[in-house]
């Protein structure tokens, strides 16, 4: 879909749980796209030997000192799809999710890369793509877009009992606990999904969050890159991951991700998945293995992605 002719706002609201506020370490309204969108890329950071980062010119108006992680501000996540932004504090800050409202104006220029200028004239440099070539082991492999905060982990800076990571962030000084609990069966989902495609890491959550939670959660090297907030696009309140600015052939890419707005622009490149938070008898990682198996052995991914889906 081009990401001109997109004209519906999806809210991210309905993966908004006690830590979706996505936009304190995961990403704070999403970003304006099309001619007015994107990031410049920058060297890999070391914490992220194998992550690709980009670091956006900051939203006109917007405070350099602002925080912004990315992770959902905390709240009731039951009723999480019907619930408006409660917090622009700290937790708005670093997570990703928390979405602007109608009537707040969008930032101007974001500082990424423009696919055709304003005036409708090709660009006199080259388009830089947020991914560098493929390897040579993932040249024949579908490329798979997946998300974090809510599709493999769920995080909060209310102190968790069970947590399987807690990931020190520093905020304006001062030094935040996250907690992070792993989704079921993300262990054996992230090892499968490395042998059989080309994985990337693409949230809405900033580095300092996301960063130390993929190293410890992704032991089989299964992220070729990721990507953060820096490298979405913000259109109508919400941070979009543009697939086509990837760098690869769209009809050999996938998204995994429990926020349609995160792929409004290429909603037939889809995988959904359901928002998790923390019940730990779900089973959705588990049971799209199958699919995934099925879709890592096509040419193109619209011939099985676009056709009618049960229940559809």
């Amino acid at each position: 879909m081009d990401s001109s002719a997109v004209i519906t706002q999806i809210s991210k609201e309905e993966a908004r749980g006690p830590l979706r506020g996505k936009d304190v370490l995961a990403g704070e309204p999403r970003a304006p796209v099309g001619p007015l969108a994107g990031a410049w890329l920058v060297p890999p950071s070391r914490g992220s030997p194998r992550g690709t980062h980009a670091r956006p010119a900051a939203p006109a108006g917007a405070s350099a000192q602002t925080p912004n992680l990315g992770l959902p501000a905390a709240g009731d996540h039951k009723s999480a799809a019907s619930q408006k932004p409660r917090s622009r504090g700290i937790l708005h800050s670093l997570f990703c999710c928390v979405c602007r409202d109608d009537g707040e104006a969008l930032p101007a220029h974001s500082g990424a890369p423009l696919l055709v200028e304003e005036n409708g004239a090709i660009p006199k440099t080259p388009v830089q793509y947020l991914l560098p070539e493929a390897k040579a082991q993932d040249s024949d492999k579908i490329c798979v877009v997946i998300d974090l905060d809510e599709t493999l982990v769920h995080s909060s800076f209310k102190p968790v009992s069970n947590a399987d990571f807690i990931i020190p962030v520093e905020i304006d000084g001062v030094v935040h606990q996250v907690y992070v609990l792993k989704r079921p069966h993300v262990d054996e989902f992230l090892q499968r999904m490395g042998e059989l495609f080309e994985c990337v890491l693409f949230t809405a959550s900033l580095a300092k969050y996301a960063d130390p939670v993929a190293d410890l959660l992704d032991k089989w090297g299964a992220f070729r890159a990721r990507l953060f907030r820096e490298s979405c696009v913000f259109h109508r309140g919400n941070y979009v991951k543009d697939l086509s600015r990837l760098g690869r052939d769209l009809r050999r890419v996938l998204i995994l991700d429990n926020s349609p707005a995160s792929y409004v622009f290429h909603p037939d490149n889809a995988v959904p998945v359901a928002s998790w938070f923390d019940n730990m008898s779900d089973t959705e990682l588990h049971d799209l293995l199958p699919f995934f198996e099925q879709l890592s052995r096509v040419d193109d991914v619209y011939s099985v992605l676009r056709q009618p889906r049960p229940g559809s």
